[in-house]
């Protein structure tokens, strides 16, 4: 079993920035395809953010395109996703997600592991 290990989540203004990680232990890291999720209180978790295993391809919501950016570093076993201009509508727990596949994948069902969470809340 992977455990995935969040953090950066908080509690910002509107307009705001913050950069969440997301480090994956392991050797295997570098061949995994990485996403990043949100559940907002009383919906279903949605897709943000999608990248292949070299970094090279990335895949958005459309809702947060311009805004936010994923990234991932294979040396350091970690992937980012640097949000700017956060709306209130952003407010949601954010989780990590890893798939054995090169592919960056907007399906969460297609993910093999997941992070615990982190808490992004976005004020007006």
């Amino acid at each position: 079993q992977v455990q995935l290990v969040e953090s950066g989540g908080g509690l910002v203004q509107a307009g705001g920035s913050l950069r969440l990680s997301c480090a994956v232990p392991g050797r295997t890291f570098s061949s995994y395809g990485m996403g990043w999720f949100r559940q907002a209180p009383g919906k279903e978790r949605e897709f943000v953010a999608a990248i292949n295993y070299s970094g090279g391809s990335t895949s958005y919501q459309d809702s947060v395109k311009g805004r936010f950016t994923i990234s991932k570093n294979n040396a350091k076993n970690t992937v980012y996703l640097e949000m700017n201009n956060l709306k209130p509508e952003d407010t949601a727990v954010y989780y990590c997600a890893a798939a054995r596949t090169v592919l960056a994948l907007r399906a969460p069902g297609r993910y093999d592991y997941w992070g615990q969470g982190t808490q992004v809340t976005v004020s007006s």
